[in-house]
């Protein structure tokens, strides 16, 4: 391997599986408790019929008052005692008494993009069932995908909203980093850690959203009233030499038939992406290991989950300290692009959602593939909100893809804006 300031990302299928299988530990049977039905929810308490409040499902790395948050882990259900108060992202949502009707599943301890579950059973994708969820939330999009709540609070630390949102056709937000308090939410990287909403449409992540930040309606009205159609907003199309051309095309005609201003970014700003989404990852997968090294051995912990920490902490001693240090200068060029554009556009996904394998060996081989093919961690790295919004997928074997749209920080507003405009008019 040659050297450099990260672990080279080629060989991150082959990192993952070589440090599962030298350690003997991590191929060890956990837990065995697969969830019922369409396994969205670890814990699920039906609405009120009668009651015209919102339903709210809530990821299980976010603290409720006497549940136990499991993050997603067997050993975390076995071991842990309930929370003693609600995480602080949850206070606005308890005063305007919306329904909360549970604790969605999740990839354990939130660290890997699959959506893929050993202990609980992974969560059916509701496009395709032979195809992954996407995660670390996925059972978030499952339960807002298939109604069993209106909304959903998720974390998204490389992509961990937007991904599964992809993956199942409905919107996710990352909201700004230090926008939303993280308080009571089970910790990966104290540099990239955000919590934002799920929703089955724009309408319904904007009333998420509002859960979230007190005054977010009118911000979104004013943002509305600002820009009510899409001729006065600048889109800087961002476009990665590996994303599929079908996909590049449906993002394409989804811009041009909602009728922005599209600016084709420079191949310039196409190199910086690709070098902050190799920071954001090196930056990701170490604070795998800072948050959950000291599982690295633990029986009941997932193998698949130990590849990843084992895989950070790799990273942690490689390239951590050199990637965080280029943060500011990717930081930077975004800057520079916004004072061009309001906004830029790009695949969330670069490929279709994957099958679930056939053969699961639980060594971190799908993680490593969708850490590849996903366009969210750059954003995280940078501390941007961004927006993943379905569109259609001419001649794929699923009928939707997912376009991202990049912002400003603090803008949500006008990101949910943008996508209102494009839901209504690839939808028409």
């Amino acid at each position: 391997m040659k050297q450099s300031g990260r672990a080279d990302s080629k060989w991150l299928p082959i990192a993952l599986a070589s440090l599962v299988l030298c350690n003997g530990c991590s191929v060890l049977p956990g837990f065995n408790k697969e969830l019922p039905g369409n396994r969205a929810f670890i814990d699920y308490w039906a609405p009120d019929p009668n009651s015209k409040q919102p339903t709210l499902a809530v990821k299980d790395n976010i603290d409720i008052k006497g549940v136990v948050t499991t993050a997603g882990s067997g050993f975390f259900s076995q071991t842990h005692k309930p929370a003693e108060k609600d995480a602080a992202c949850l206070a606005i949502a308890r005063r305007r008494k919306v329904q909360i009707v549970g604790k969605t599943n999740m990839t354990e301890f939130a660290i890997s993009p699959s959506g893929m579950n050993e202990y609980f059973g992974t969560p059916e994708n509701p496009l395709k069932r032979n195809l992954i969820p996407g995660g670390s939330s996925s059972g978030n999009a499952i339960a807002v995908a298939s109604g069993m709540a209106d909304m959903a609070f998720g974390t998204d630390t490389a992509g961990s909203n937007r991904v599964p949102a992809a993956c199942c056709g409905i919107v996710g937000l990352k909201t700004t980093y230090g926008l939303i308090p993280i308080k009571g939410v089970y910790p990966v990287e104290p540099h990239l850690d955000s919590v934002g909403p799920m929703g089955k449409d724009i309408d319904h992540t904007v009333q998420g959203m509002d859960l979230l930040q007190d005054g977010f309606a009118a911000k979104y009205a004013a943002a509305k009233a600002a820009k009510p159609t899409a001729r006065s907003i600048r889109v800087g199309r961002l476009k990665l030499k590996s994303t599929d051309p079908k996909i590049d095309q449906a993002i394409d005609d989804a811009l041009a038939k909602t009728g922005f201003q599209v600016v084709e970014l420079d191949n310039s700003v196409s190199d910086k992406f690709e070098q902050a989404k190799k920071d954001g990852t090196t930056v990701a997968a170490a604070g795998a290991w800072i948050s959950d090294g000291r599982f690295e051995f633990a029986l009941g912990v997932a193998a698949r989950t130990k590849s990843v920490i084992q895989y950070g902490q790799l990273n942690f001693t490689t390239g951590y300290r050199s990637a965080l240090a280029r943060r500011s200068a990717w930081q930077r060029t975004l800057n520079d692009v916004f004072a061009k554009v309001d906004v830029i556009a790009l695949a969330t996904l670069q490929k279709t959602p994957p099958g679930l394998p056939l053969l699961n060996l639980r060594i971190g081989i799908m993680e490593a593939h969708l850490l590849q093919v996903q366009n969210t961690v750059a954003v995280n790295f940078a501390g941007n909100p961004a927006l993943a919004v379905p569109v259609p997928l001419r001649g794929a074997r699923v009928p939707l893809t997912s376009l991202q749209l990049i912002g400003p920080r603090l803008a949500e507003a006008d990101l949910l804006n943008a996508g209102r405009l494009i839901e209504y008019a690839v939808n028409k």
